[in-house]
């Protein structure tokens, strides 16, 4: 098979993602304005409060995101959360983060593994965060994942309303969702 005729049958799967890089762009987050404390967020354990819906997180509950070093020393960020119940199947992804943005450190990318076989990268902006860093909003630049996270497994509903309201200034219009939490005290 020569060249030319490979590059004619992979256009049927070629073009279709180039209309979707110059379709029309819709919400986008505004640039990051705090600087973030890497070790103060990005250790630890975080809770998921709440979330725009997406497919990947459909019938997901209870979810955490984890900052921990590797063997390499290199910062891993393991998202995690429970199927239909905190009790239920536990659904992980993680990846390697790297800090786009050094000496601001509110900018990453993360590089998650999938099934072993590739990585599957995103880039996150942390939108703000407490000054105790006790909780913390992030998003994709395009706004197609938002998600309030804190350090508390079960935030009073103050501290929820108050994150909503701080999503909804930063210019998200869209549905968000809080799933089942943890009870306070953890989970795993």
């Amino acid at each position: 098979m020569t060249k030319p005729y490979r590059w004619r049958l992979a256009l049927p799967l070629i073009l279709p993602l180039a209309g979707c890089a110059a379709a029309p762009s819709g919400p986008q987050a505004p640039e990051p304005v705090k600087s973030v404390n890497m070790a103060q967020l990005y250790t630890g354990r975080w809770y998921e409060i709440g979330r725009e819906p997406t497919k990947l997180t459909d019938g997901c509950v209870a979810g955490t995101t984890t900052y921990l070093a590797n063997a390499q020393g290199k910062l891993v960020q393991r998202d995690a959360c429970h199927t239909g119940t905190p009790e239920g199947k536990e659904r992980a992804f993680q990846g390697t983060v790297v800090v786009l943005d050094p000496g601001q450190n509110n900018k990453i990318s993360v590089r998650y593994r999938v099934w072993g076989i590739f990585t599957l990268p995103y880039t996150y902006w942390i939108l703000d965060h407490g000054k105790d860093y006790g909780w913390f909003i992030v998003a994709t630049p395009n706004m197609h994942i938002v998600s309030m996270l804190s350090r508390n497994p079960d935030p009073p509903q103050s501290e929820v309303n108050m994150l909503t309201a701080k999503v909804r200034a930063l210019g998200y219009n869209g549905p968000l969702e809080y799933p089942a939490r943890f009870p306070a005290g953890g989970g795993s």
